[in-house]
């Protein structure tokens, strides 16, 4: 690992973006940070939804056996509040690399589909997604629209089982396609920008570690240190995703 370099300054971003133009295959790995900037907050600290809300509602035996309680907050946080929420110049920055052919593909801890809004196509869902709801009977999938939850608990058009939102509960496993598409880019990407994420969320904090040990270079986005910082990071920079991604994408797209 390099020296971190924990600093807002212009030459680490230049940087940045020179290790990224060299770079055979490139991964953005985001988490909730990235999604700050659209109003959305994030799950943890002092201001994050679990000061607010009991996270309770997310674990799948309560759910089961609760589930118009716990429909009554997912709607609230998921449907009526992230429902809202639009990408920032962070997600279209991400979104213009990859179109051009820089970054192959985003591993998103987020279930918010603003990447995808933005334009990027090869998303990695790793906890999942809001856009769909799963039959917890049957396994049928639909795509989320507000009919959906005209009357609580929604249910299933084919079997009238329980739908859930169709991204991971507490108890519940990573997505097998996620989880195998992940882990290899852990292993054949040697370059890993990481926005907005702490570290601290298994198993999904081990994917940078894993990249790593494999001999990927590791930039590190993010308004704070993280648990990546002083242990994995190669090049810290910090600042906001949305400047910070923006102006790597200026200089690597024009100049």
């Amino acid at each position: 690992m390099a020296n971190n370099l924990i600093t807002s300054d212009y030459s680490v971003i230049k940087k940045a973006a020179e290790k990224i133009k060299e770079a055979e295959r490139v991964i953005a790995f985001t988490g909730a940070g990235i999604s700050v900037e659209s109003g959305i907050p994030p799950f943890r600290g002092p201001d994050g939804l679990w000061s607010r809300y009991d996270p309770v509602v997310l674990d799948m035996n309560y759910f089961l056996n609760n589930p118009e309680d716990s429909w009554k907050v997912i709607k609230e946080i998921f449907y009526d509040f992230f429902g809202k929420a639009a990408p920032n110049p962070a997600h279209y920055a991400l979104a213009e690399l990859e179109k051009e052919g820089i970054i192959k593909n985003i591993i998103t801890q987020n279930i918010d589909n603003l990447h995808q809004q933005a334009g990027s196509r090869n998303v990695i869902e790793f906890h999942g997604t809001s856009r769909t709801l799963a039959c917890v009977n049957c396994g049928k999938k639909i795509s989320f629209h507000e009919g959906l939850l005209e009357s609580l608990p929604p249910r299933c058009s084919e079997c009238t089982g329980l739908l859930k939102p169709d991204f991971i509960f507490f108890g519940e496993g990573i997505p097998h396609q996620a989880y195998s598409s992940s882990i290899f880019e852990t292993s054949n990407a040697d370059l890993w920008i990481l926005v907005g994420t702490t570290g601290e969320i298994m198993p999904a904090s081990m994917l940078p570690v894993n990249a790593s040990e494999n001999g990927a270079y590791i930039i590190e986005v993010n308004i704070n240190e993280s648990n990546y910082t002083g242990s994995i990071t190669d090049l810290f920079i910090k600042g906001k995703a949305s400047g910070v991604l923006s102006s790597i994408k200026k200089l690597i797209l024009e100049e």
